[in-house]
């Protein structure tokens, strides 16, 4: 399960299935330095993404 806590590196190291999903919500982090420090919830804000649909779809992704 993928928590908001997770860091964005994290998350498409272990799932990279999820990568899909990021970019769908406009999210490009994987790609970027800050992804290794920068918990999935903090990236969604910057970004002004709806966290809750963002967990929902990532863990949809995993299963």
């Amino acid at each position: 399960m993928i928590t908001r806590d997770m860091t964005i590196e994290e998350v498409v190291r272990r799932h990279p299935e999820t990568i899909p999903v990021f970019r769908k919500f406009g999210l490009d982090c994987m790609d970027c330095q800050i992804a290794a420090f920068e918990a999935v919830e903090h990236g969604a804000g910057v970004h002004r993404v709806n966290v809750e649909k963002l967990m929902e779809e990532l863990n949809k992704a995993v299963k």
